[in-house]
C-alpha cells in the first residue's frame, strides 16, 4: 500500500549541531490501516488470549496477588531494557525495609516503576481519565528518586533529545523539536479518547509507536511507553485488571522491535508493526495464563504437603498464605502478616525450609530473608538480568 508522508522534518539545534528532527503526523494513519482477513485473525486470537487472561485472574484466590507480583515482574523487565541489572528477588528484598543491602541505583529505578504503574492503576480505578496529565504524573513517579531525578520529572521536555548515536549528528533517530512536543501530545491525547475504529488492540499498538516517536520526556520514555499499553487496554475494557505486559516480548525481540518502529517512521508500514504487536499480545497473554495455572497448581500441591504435617499444619498454612501474597519475606513480616507469634513463625519457617518450600537468601544469622523458591522461579522466567 502506498502511503503519504508519515510526518515532516524540521531543522533544529541540538548540542551545538543542526539536525533534522521528525514530527509525526497525527493519528490515525492515512490511508487507514489495512485489516486483511489474516490481520483480523491476529486481532481475534489476541483478544481471545486476553479474555482467557481476564478469566483466569478471577480463578485465583486473590486477584490482587497476581497483579502485585506481575506488576513487579514487569517493572524488572521494563527497566532491564533500559540497562538496569536488578532481578525480581532484588526488588522484593529492597521492598522489605528491614532487609537493607541491595545495590541502590538499579533497584530504585525498578521500585520507581512499580510506584508509577500502581499510581496509574489507582488513578484509573478512581475514574481519572487516561490523559497527558496522568502520563506526566506517572513520569513524575518514575523519576522521583535515583538516576533521572534531574531530568524534569513530570514535565514534557524543553530541549532536544535524540535516540542512538554518540551525538545528534550520528543519531539513529531525532524526535520532534521541543516546541512541537505539546502539540504532538495533545493530538495523541485526542486520539486516545476517540472510539477505537479497528478495536482497542490496534489502537494501543498505534499509540505506543506514536508515543515512542514523540519521545516527550528527557528520560524514561521507553518505560512510560510500555506502561501505557497496559493502562490503555485496561482503560478501554480489554482487561479488568492491567495484567498484560509486553516488556519480555520486546526484550526477546529487541532488534525486530526497533526495526519496525523505524519502518513506521520511514515508510508508514504500520501493518508490519501491528502484526508484530498483535502476536506479542497473543503470546504474552497466553504465557500469563499458563503461569497463573502453574501458580494455582503449585499452591495446591504445597498446601497438601503442609496439611500432612500434623497439628502444626494450621499455623504453617497461615504463614504459607502470606508467602503466596509476598514470596520474599522476613520472619517478622510473616509473623505480622499471619497473626502468629514470632516463635511460631520461626518454627513454621524452619519446617517449610526443611520441606524444600523455602530458601534463605542472605546467609546471615540475623535479618534473614526467605523466598518461596518455586513461586519465584515461575515469576522470574525471562526476567533474569541482561
Amino acid at each position: 500500500m502506498q502511503r503519504r508522508e508519515t510526518g515532516r522534518f524540521e531543522v533544529t539545534a541540538a548540542a551545538g549541531e543542526r539536525v533534522r528532527a521528525f514530527v509525526p503526523a497525527p493519528l490515525p494513519p492515512t490511508p487507514a490501516i489495512e485489516i486483511t482477513s489474516q490481520r483480523q485473525k491476529l486481532v481475534e486470537n489476541a483478544l481471545l488470549a486476553c479474555g482467557r487472561l481476564d478469566a483466569v485472574s478471577g480463578l485465583l484466590p486473590d486477584a490482587g496477588l497476581f497483579l502485585y507480583t506481575y506488576v513487579r515482574r514487569e517493572a524488572v523487565l521494563s527497566s532491564q531494557i533500559e540497562g538496569t541489572q536488578s532481578s525480581l528477588s532484588d526488588l522484593l528484598i529492597f521492598e522489605l525495609d528491614e532487609a537493607p543491602g541491595i545495590p541502590f541505583d538499579d533497584v530504585v529505578e525498578v521500585s520507581n516503576y512499580v510506584a508509577a504503574l500502581e499510581h496509574g492503576i489507582e488513578r484509573l480505578a478512581a475514574g481519572f481519565p487516561l490523559s497527558n496529565r496522568l502520563v506526566r504524573e506517572i513520569h513524575a513517579e518514575l523519576l522521583s528518586r535515583g538516576r533521572g531525578a534531574d531530568k524534569q520529572p513530570g514535565e514534557f521536555r524543553r530541549s532536544q533529545n535524540w535516540i542512538g548515536g554518540t551525538r545528534p549528528g550520528d543519531a539513529q533517530f531525532v524526535p520532534p523539536p521541543p516546541q512541537e512536543v505539546e502539540g504532538c501530545m495533545a493530538a495523541l491525547e485526542r486520539f486516545m479518547h476517540e472510539p477505537a475504529i479497528d478495536g482497542a488492540l490496534v489502537k494501543a499498538g498505534l499509540v505506543h509507536v506514536q508515543f515512542e516517536t514523540i519521545h516527550p520526556f528527557l528520560d524514561g520514555n521507553g518505560r512510560v511507553g510500555r506502561l501505557l499499553i497496559a493502562l490503555l487496554l485496561h482503560h478501554d475494557g480489554v482487561l479488568r485488571q492491567p495484567l498484560l505486559y509486553l516488556s519480555l516480548y520486546f526484550k526477546q525481540n529487541r532488534a525486530e522491535y526497533y526495526r519496525l518502529l523505524d519502518a513506521v517512521r520511514a515508510t508508514g508500514d504500520w501493518e508490519a508493526w501491528l502484526d508484530f504487536f498483535l502476536i506479542g499480545v497473543r503470546d504474552t497473554a497466553t504465557t500469563a495464563v499458563e503461569a497463573a495455572h502453574r501458580l494455582l497448581a503449585l499452591f495446591e500441591e504445597d498446601a497438601d504437603v503442609i496439611r500432612n504435617l500434623g497439628r502444626a499444619a494450621g499455623n504453617i498454612l497461615r504463614v504459607f498464605a502470606v508467602l503466596q501474597r509476598r514470596p520474599v519475606a522476613t520472619i517478622d513480616y510473616l509473623a505480622a502478616g499471619s497473626g502468629v507469634s514470632y516463635a511460631t513463625a520461626v518454627r513454621a519457617v524452619k519446617t517449610l525450609t526443611e520441606a524444600g518450600l523455602l530458601r534463605e537468601l542472605t546467609g546471615r544469622r540475623r535479618g534473614r530473608v526467605f523466598a518461596y523458591d518455586r513461586y519465584l522461579t515461575i515469576l522470574s522466567e525471562g526476567a533474569q538480568a541482561l
